[in-house]
């Protein structure tokens, strides 16, 4: 999993970039990838609208919505086992016969 950095220290690089250094030189500069700058640039531009994509902020919409899908699955699933549990458990002979 890349190591996670601030978002200060992505704005920083993306604003030196952006007032017009080079992108390799930048990254060796900071110690970070070219292509991990290249893709700070990239969503960037989407954040900004010049370019077209999922922002940054669609994107944590999307991750919480799926969270809460797998979570409600989750939840579905056990209702269905519980419903299935408790249907076999009523065909026991009330007077304790087994079949």
């Amino acid at each position: 999993m890349p190591r996670p950095y601030p978002p200060e220290f992505r704005e920083r690089a993306i604003a030196l970039v952006r007032e017009g250094r080079q992108i390799k030189q930048t990254a060796v500069d900071l110690g970070i990838h070219e292509v991990t700058l290249h893709s700070w640039l990239r969503q960037d531009d989407i954040d900004h609208g010049r370019r077209p994509g999922r922002s940054t902020s669609e994107d944590a919409t999307l991750r919480a919505a799926r969270a809460r899908i797998r979570q409600l699955e989750q939840e579905l699933k056990i209702v269905k086992l519980a419903s299935k549990w408790l249907t076999e458990e009523e065909r026991v002979d009330p007077k304790g016969h087994t079949r």
